[in-house]
């Protein structure tokens, strides 16, 4: 004989509501994230009916209680700011780093640091950080530092008097001298006192002695077949040599100028094998007056985790994903789109818990009759619906990373190009 369940149940003593109550869900859910939120508190009571209508509960019991629904709601709303968070994270990393970040309280808001006052008690996921291309920034200055051609790397210059008939050098030595007295082996104030201690110095470049000045120009062959003035002066040319060689020709020489001076048409050399130098030839007092010296430029080898001591932007700050300043995502501030997700997102976890629930028992007896549980289905469902909705919002929000987004509106001003090109042109007269 048929049993009738509903609404009387003799299955269960707890059966969901089909309704909720707002001011019943500040005390059901587990971590009190958006219970500030009169928005957020209607949502989660209206979702009662939302999992009640959708599994049901007009035709059979619903052994969940409305605080079931509500913290499935809430655990629904953190998953989606979660996924965006994690989103925006990837976009805007590597123009935050090193920037300031701040301490954060139980509910994921910043509480203290340079942040929570700048940014006066909104959100930073509210906020399009300026875009710096951080990391490429960072990249290029290290470059750049060690070439000699700028950078953030400070860079000193130091000499010393070579010796007659002693080729090699200890430049390490000589600069850490240097820097703990202060003054060079002249006698002569130094910028870089103190700075090297223990550290290592790197060379960057060796100001050598340089070739005779007719070399400079053409070499071993000065003049040779050259339109010239036939002067003394290694028969440096007038205009008319410069204006029979093409303008992109001395480009190229000027670029290759200063090589070209040091290696091809010097007399000289060196070699720096672990901040020796070995000069070639051997000094000596024909290459060599009392008071010449050798200058070389050089910095400091830093310690990555120290702070600069200067303007520049150090080492302290956001290092990760883990200390981007994000908070969750204000319920209030959350669209109709997220927030149809957030429901069917509850009701899926609803499910689970039902699921899990009727699990405890595969049949349950009646007078006369048994009910077999459908707790298996639910399961699956519940399990398959999750992932879905997770890969959606994943895939639609890695459509809107700011590389794609700049591809589309290439892709749209490319468009745009090519209507234009068959657009006829107004005539005008006259």
């Amino acid at each position: 004989m048929p049993t009738d369940l509903n609404p009387n149940s003799q299955t269960s003593a707890i059966v969901l509501t089909s309704t909720g109550s707002a001011t019943k869900v500040s005390a059901a859910v587990p971590f009190g994230m958006y219970t500030g939120s009169a928005d957020f508190l209607t949502g989660a009571a209206l979702q009662v009916n939302y999992v009640y209508k959708k599994l049901g509960g007009d035709v059979i019991d619903i052994e969940l209680t409305p605080a079931n629904v509500y913290s499935a709601y809430e655990e629904a709303v953190l998953e989606y700011s979660y996924i965006v968070n994690l989103h925006q994270s990837k976009n805007v990393l590597s123009d935050y780093l090193g920037n300031a970040t701040g301490t954060f309280d139980h509910l994921g808001n910043i509480k203290s640091g340079s942040l929570s006052a700048s940014l006066g008690g909104t959100h930073v996921e509210l906020k399009t950080p300026k875009m710096h291309f951080s990391i490429a920034k960072r990249v290029g200055d290290g470059m750049a530092s060690i070439s000699g051609m700028g950078g953030s790397q400070r860079q000193y210059s130091a000499s010393f008097a070579p010796v007659d008939d002693v080729q090699d050098y200890d430049l390490q030595t000589i600069v850490k001298t240097a820097s703990d007295s202060g003054k060079d082996d002249a006698g002569r104030n130094i910028g870089f006192s103190g700075k090297v201690e223990n550290k290592r110095i790197i060379v960057t470049k060796v100001f050598y002695k340089s070739p005779r000045a007719m070399w400079r120009f053409y070499g071993y062959y000065g003049g040779v077949g050259v339109v010239g003035n036939g002067s003394t002066y290694g028969q440096f040319a007038d205009d008319s040599t410069f204006e029979v060689i093409p303008t992109w020709q001395n480009k190229m020489q000027a670029i290759m100028y200063e090589d070209s001076l040091f290696t091809r048409t010097s007399h000289y050399s060196y070699e720096i094998i672990a901040n020796r130098l070995r000069l070639y030839p051997s000094p000596s007092d024909y290459s060599f007056g009392p008071d010449d010296r050798i200058f070389f430029k050089f910095y400091v080898e830093e310690n990555a985790w120290e702070e600069a001591d200067s303007f520049e932007s150090g080492v302290n700050g956001i290092n990760n994903m883990n200390t981007l300043p994000f908070g969750n995502i204000p319920y209030n501030n959350i669209n109709s789109i997220g927030k149809q997700w957030i429901r069917k997102y509850a009701l899926a976890l609803c499910k689970e818990m039902l699921g899990q629930i009727r699990g405890k028992f595969t049949t349950v007896p009646i007078p006369g009759e048994s009910v077999t549980l459908n707790h298996s289905e639910l399961l699956s469902q519940a399990k398959e619906e999750q992932t879905e909705l997770k890969d959606k919002l994943r895939d639609m929000l890695k459509e809107m990373e700011y590389p794609e987004l700049m591809k589309k509106d290439q892709e749209k001003a490319d468009a745009a190009t090519a209507t234009l090109k068959n657009s006829p042109l107004p005539i005008f007269v006259g």
